[in-house]
């Protein structure tokens, strides 16, 4: 039988890609010049949904995508941080079961490569007081997952990572070589070898931290990209679009947005050249990325089982428009290289980026053009903070070169994969009560056929939330007024028709009040005033040295 038919009879190994902090028009095959040759062969090969959504921000879709429910729903509404609710406690709940868990009901082995970022606060400074593998710090050791090498914390040196773990055990890298992106790789080729039978198969979350900054990336990487960017973010940002036309992911109709407020026109920028180097890195950071990407499916295709393997990529949130200053201090940033030198922190325009030790972000102009051709960045929840290029490839199972239109979500890859595997979604484990899945399987999307999810998406991330119904989207930008948007004819969200459409407003926000009621979700104002003194704005997201929007 097929798998349309019965997706038991195959029991495909199973491969979740994710990138981290990486735009929608990040990739060849969604409009970049970006060299991705293995994506976009997964492309060619299999399918693309244009209209993938995300959490905005790298926790919440982290908690999301492993649980098939809301972040809240798992414990993580906010960040890593108790925030004295257990739908904001910072950490997975045992209310939730990871796709580890369920489909080891299926008789997957599990394994895991990457970044973590969902078990409690992971800051240098308190690892005497670590418990990892307890109840507020879970590590993928005791949340399902056989094997598991990476970081749990939520960004890092790519030269020396902190939090790096092999199970539950903290490990140093261990070459002089090291780099963080190329070991995540290596370490899921692994564990690859040896499983993907149909009495054996696995289920590999392989979650890399590029290109999330700090820009730090190989110096025949970064020179395939000299000179690319010169022409700065707008050029950069029209010449996607186009092409993202040109792949029909995108309706001609659609005008590009506006380039950002907080951004400048590119022949107003003083060093053009040290801006452009460093989207060079950044767009060196993918392309090794996409290397490492290549060398997992080499694996499949050299033990005989690329037909048996279902494969999934995806981004965590939009572009990231955070800015590390000048002389910036960030907790997860070591002070020194590995042989001894000093790590400079922040975006110094004497310095060129891409080395150990440098640590610099590529801040809201690039980013701007990562998101091309939407509005806004991480953290929002418009297009350009939730659209995430998807690219899924099962050679006979899926249709070739398809792409998807139909509005999904990260809910619905729990879904999908319960489906294709026969394993079983528990309604109770161990007397904790399980909600049920909050997505819908998209493998019929991804066969070719007809499919519409039938449920409204909603998302909320601090105060700023969002409701996609079909063609509409209602969405708000805290603290401001809610706006809908007709998605079939202005996807990038240029023509607010809520002034002339109450009625329709107001059925979509009690979609969205229900929803805030059922899943727990507080309001942000009340939330702000949690997290002022909290751990988060001392650590996690560096946001001393790190403002979101804005650029300097």
């Amino acid at each position: 039988m097929t798998a349309a038919a019965d997706p038991t009879a195959t029991r495909p190994n199973i491969i979740l890609i994710l990138a981290d902090d990486m735009g929608y028009s990040d990739i060849g095959c969604f409009g970049s010049e970006v060299s991705t040759p293995n994506l976009d062969g997964m492309a060619r090969d299999g399918a693309r949904l244009s209209q993938f959504y995300n959490y905005a921000r790298c926790c919440p879709t982290r908690a999301s995508l492993l649980t098939g429910v809301h972040p809240h729903q798992a414990g993580m509404g906010h960040m890593t941080t108790h925030l004295g609710y257990d739908e904001y406690q910072g950490y997975l709940g045992r209310n939730c079961q990871t796709m580890a868990e369920v489909l080891k009901t299926a008789g997957y082995r599990t394994f895991m490569a990457g970044k973590w970022h969902i078990g409690g606060s992971h800051y240098l400074a308190e690892q005497a007081d670590w418990d990892l593998g307890g109840e507020r710090q879970p590590i993928p050791v005791t949340r399902g997952f056989d094997e598991h090498y990476g970081t749990l914390a939520g960004a890092g040196s790519y030269y020396d990572p902190v939090t790096l773990v092999h199970n539950d055990t903290l490990v140093e890298p261990d070459t002089d070589d090291f780099f963080y992106t190329d070991t995540v790789a290596d370490n899921a080729v692994r564990m690859i070898d040896g499983h993907g039978s149909a009495d054996d198969p696995f289920f590999l979350y392989l979650a890399f931290t590029a290109p999330h900054w700090p820009l730090h990336a190989h110096p025949e990487d970064i020179a395939k990209y000299e000179g690319k960017y010169t022409g700065g973010w707008d050029e950069l940002r029209k010449s996607r679009h186009e092409e993202l036309k040109g792949q029909k992911l995108l309706d001609s109709k659609w005008e590009i947005s506006p380039r950002n407020e907080q951004s400048v026109d590119w022949q107003e920028v003083e060093d053009k050249d040290w801006d452009a180097a460093r989207m060079a890195v950044y767009a060196a950071m993918i392309d090794r990325m996409d290397q490492g990407i290549g060398r997992v499916l080499a694996k499949l295709d050299q033990m005989g089982i690329a037909d048996d393997t279902l494969v999934i990529f995806h981004s965590d949130n939009g572009g990231c428009a955070e800015f590390l200053k000048e002389d910036g201090k960030i907790d997860i940033a070591p002070t020194r290289t590995r042989n001894g030198r000093e790590v400079r922190i922040g975006n110094q325009r004497s310095i060129t980026p891409g080395a150990d030790d440098t640590y610099m972000s590529y801040d809201l102009p690039w980013a701007n053009a990562s998101n091309s051709p939407f509005r806004l960045f991480k953290h929002w929840v418009h297009e350009g903070g939730i659209s995430t290029p998807f690219v899924a490839r099962w050679p006979g199972q899926i249709k070739a070169g398809h792409i998807a239109h139909s509005p999904a979500h990260i809910t619905d890859l729990m879904a999908t994969f319960v489906e294709v595997s026969g394993a079983t979604y528990p309604d109770e484990v161990d007397g904790n009560a399980i909600p049920a899945m909050e997505g819908e399987s998209i493998f019929p999307a991804l066969q070719g056929k007809d499919w519409e999810r039938q449920r409204p998406i909603c998302i909320e991330h601090e105060g700023n939330c969002a409701v996609r119904d079909g063609q509409w989207k209602l969405v708000r930008k805290h603290p401001g007024d809610w706006e809908l948007y007709d998605m079939e004819a202005d996807r990038t969200e240029l023509n607010d028709l809520a002034a002339g459409n109450s009625e329709r407003v107001a059925r979509m926000v009690r979609i969205y009040d229900e929803f805030t009621e059922r899943v727990g979700v507080q309001s942000w104002d009340h939330m702000l005033d949690r997290i002022r003194g909290s751990d988060w704005e001392k650590g996690d997201a560096a946001v001393a040295s790190v403002r979101p929007g804005g650029y300097a």
